[in-house]
């Protein structure tokens, strides 16, 4: 399956965003998805997964009750919303799929799109 993310961009702080991430090339409705970042000189880290149907979320305690992950499987799309955007958000956010829910290691990941929140 192939990933590509969109809607990054630069937001002030208290802002909000949201990230799409569009897949093709497979059954959208057989993978689990998620949300990564990775800010500059840190490790990628987990930000939200979703089930397969959508009915189950999980959140990384620093995004919880700001971010909401959603997805659309008519149209093949997962989504991020960002309320409350954070400067300690900034970081280039990876959607990825994986036919299990929250795998140690997930099989296909999109390119990235870059946010940017000034303070």
């Amino acid at each position: 399956v192939q990933l590509v993310e969109s809607g990054g961009g630069l937001v002030q702080a208290g802002g909000s965003r949201r990230l799409s991430c569009a897949a093709s090339g497979g059954t959208f409705s057989s993978y689990a998805m998620a949300w990564f970042r990775q800010a500059p000189g840190k490790e990628r880290e987990f930000v939200a997964a979703i089930s397969w149907s959508g009915g189950s979320t999980y959140y990384a305690d620093s995004v919880k009750g700001r971010f909401t992950i959603s997805r659309d499987n008519a149209k093949k799309m997962v989504y991020l919303q960002m309320n409350s955007l954070k400067p300690e958000d900034t970081a280039v956010y990876y959607c990825a799929a994986d036919p299990d829910l929250l795998p140690a290691e997930y099989d296909y990941w999109g390119q990235g799109t870059l946010v940017t929140v000034s303070s």
